[in-house]
């Protein structure tokens, strides 16, 4: 199994980065918190989980060991492949998925697309005595540098977890005030996202 992947960054795309190591470019799947981490040219390390199916090879990357083992943790779950796994690390992050399933927190597990009420009550009750106690001032997803184009990453995110473009647009917008006010920093697209989820999941 590949643990990591060091080398540079060679490019980022909506849902993934390829980093160049040793002459060869391996695309990894990673979350838009994630990528709107890295920069093309960039040396970056990510701890990485392969994915075997029969009909390929994936691998999927993260901003952390701490996001990593939840992910392989979230899969162990009834009905949870990777793709959903990938989902809920886009909503949550590691430290609030602990602090949903261990309080049985449904109605917050219900944000990600995909997981309905029965979904949310089937992971609590498989992961509620393996995910651990939520621990203040835990890992949080990796934050962009200002400047960072969140409206088009916080789009495709809402996007690619299934969302169509109109509704996207209008939940970027009702958040624009987070990332863009007088006393606003560098825009948190982790953040964003989950505070655009949180007004799709209000509509």
């Amino acid at each position: 199994m590949i643990a990591f992947v060091r080398g540079r960054v060679a490019a980022v795309t909506l849902s993934s980065a390829v980093l160049e190591v040793g002459g060869v470019g391996l695309e990894l799947m990673c979350t838009p918190a994630t990528l709107a981490g890295l920069r093309n040219g960039a040396e970056a390390t990510l701890p990485t989980s392969m994915v075997v199916r029969e009909d390929s090879l994936t691998l999927f990357g993260f901003a952390d060991e701490d996001e990593k083992q939840m992910f392989e943790l979230l899969q162990t779950a009834s009905g949870v492949g990777p793709k959903l796994a990938q989902a809920m690390l886009a909503v949550l992050s590691p430290e609030g998925l602990r602090t949903a399933i261990a309080g049985d927190d449904v109605k917050t597990l219900t944000r990600v697309p995909g997981i309905g009420q029965k979904g949310a009550q089937r992971v609590i009750l498989e992961l509620k005595d393996r995910i651990g106690a939520p621990v203040r001032g835990g890992t949080t997803l990796a934050a962009p540098a200002a400047g960072a184009p969140w409206r088009d990453q916080v789009t495709q995110g809402l996007m690619g977890l299934g969302y169509p473009a109109k509704d996207a647009e209008k939940a970027v917008e009702a958040v624009a005030d987070q990332a863009e006010g007088p006393a606003a920093g560098a825009p948190d697209v982790g953040a964003l996202l989950r505070a655009a989820l949180r007004t799709l999941s209000k509509a």
